[in-house]
């Protein structure tokens, strides 16, 4: 299997693995109360403590969009990316069990709702994204959160993870079956996977596809589990 095969994984938008959404309320003064709102969030405890300028500079970007009129999507636009940035580099040196943690739960929810919403949910770099805690049960919502902020504690730990050559070699190899089992089912379409600007009037076929890979990985024990997922966002840092 050819280097682009093994490689399919690691362009699966970061989404799919970890979740951190930016509830706005437009009845709230953003200097006042913005942080307020946001500290119901786990994770963004943990950027507070960990992350102090970043922590700032969201504040400092939400109360300027805001400020300007902007609407509730482009705020989500601007803001997620940095936060699924910093989730993604911190799953690097989080253990095993915190990695593995991820699921498609909140995948499958939104895609009860639509399959539009399913395919801006994993690609909203591709079509704008969504706000699930628009659309998600609320203790959906803070178990997913929640898993996201012991992750990002985890990485710092006592039992922090360091990635070697050797597990990036392995993960490789683990997921080349995955990959073989997913191109011979989905056949061309399988490149919609690294290409989903391409995959217009195909996005339930995108969301299937994203869905069937990651609970192929997930089967796997859970150290080559982790190590896949590590590799898979090491690439979208």
């Amino acid at each position: 299997m050819n280097k682009t095969w093994t490689r399919i994984v690691i362009v699966v938008v970061a989404a799919a693995a970890v979740a951190f959404w930016v509830f706005f309320d437009r009845q709230r003064a953003p200097e006042q109360q913005m942080d307020a709102a946001l500290n119901a969030m786990p994770a963004w405890q943990v950027i507070k403590e960990q992350e102090p300028a970043l922590h700032q500079r969201i504040l400092d970007q939400m109360a300027a969009l805001q400020k300007a009129g902007e609407p509730e999507q482009q705020i989500i636009d601007t803001i997620q990316p940095q936060i699924l940035h910093l989730q993604m580099s911190r799953l690097q040196n989080a253990p095993d069990a915190n990695v593995v943690t991820i699921n498609m739960e909140q995948t499958a929810a939104i895609q009860k709702v639509s399959d539009d919403a399913c395919f801006r949910f994993l690609y909203p770099m591709v079509k704008g994204g969504v706000n699930p805690m628009r659309m998600l049960d609320k203790d959906l919502m803070a178990r997913r959160m929640q898993a996201d902020a012991d992750m990002m504690r985890a990485a710092y730990g006592k039992n922090r993870h360091n990635v070697t050559p050797a597990e990036r070699e392995a993960a490789v190899e683990d997921v080349r079956p995955i990959m073989k089992q997913l191109a011979d089912k989905y056949g061309e379409d399988i490149q919609l996977l690294q290409m989903p600007e391409k995959a217009a009037g195909k996005e339930k076929l995108s969301c299937d596809m994203v869905q069937e890979m990651w609970a192929k990985v997930l089967a796997l024990p859970e150290q080559k589990a982790a190590g896949v997922i590590r590799l898979a966002v090491s690439e979208l840092e």
